[in-house]
């Protein structure tokens, strides 16, 4: 075997032509740049469904104790902001009773209640970019049938 033909041979294992020397480096900067998103918003979306659960699960919690109690809407709001207490940041949330009917139980009467945590921040900077905002409102209402005190 000649010197040539053991060059090409060694060359055909290992050897790349010069062209292609950076191509790898940019097929990896494009795909991660992508993945990076797809990934930031998923994260994203991750945490906004949990505070929207949060806040459901919240306004459930209000709208039970006012079934019992339609009169109390600071012990409504109470009991919402201790159900999201370690959950979400309570600051930005408001709730809102709304009693349809008389305040008393004979089952054609209702409290409603709304939930709105006002400019859940987007975290990931670039995807706010994407969407046209950093922050967005969450919001979500519970109508229960008032069960107590009954009517005169």
């Amino acid at each position: 075997m000649d010197k040539k033909s053991l060059t090409k041979q060694i060359c055909l294992d290992n050897c790349s032509p010069k062209h292609e020397g950076g191509q790898s480096l940019v097929e990896l900067a494009i795909t991660l740049t992508v993945i990076l998103i797809l990934l930031a918003g998923i994260v994203d979306l991750g945490r906004a469904f949990f505070a929207y659960m949060a806040l459901r699960d919240s306004a459930q919690e209000a709208a039970l104790f006012g079934s019992i109690d339609p009169t109390d809407t600071i012990g409504m709001s109470n009991r919402a902001l201790a159900v999201l207490a370690n959950r979400v940041d309570t600051s930005n949330v408001t709730i809102t009773p709304v009693v349809s009917g008389s305040s008393c139980g004979n089952g054609s009467n209702s409290i409603t209640v709304t939930v709105l945590y006002s400019n859940f921040a987007i975290t990931m900077p670039f995807l706010g970019t994407l969407v046209g905002t950093q922050s967005f409102d969450i919001s979500t209402n519970i109508t229960d049938t008032i069960l107590s005190p009954p009517c005169p």
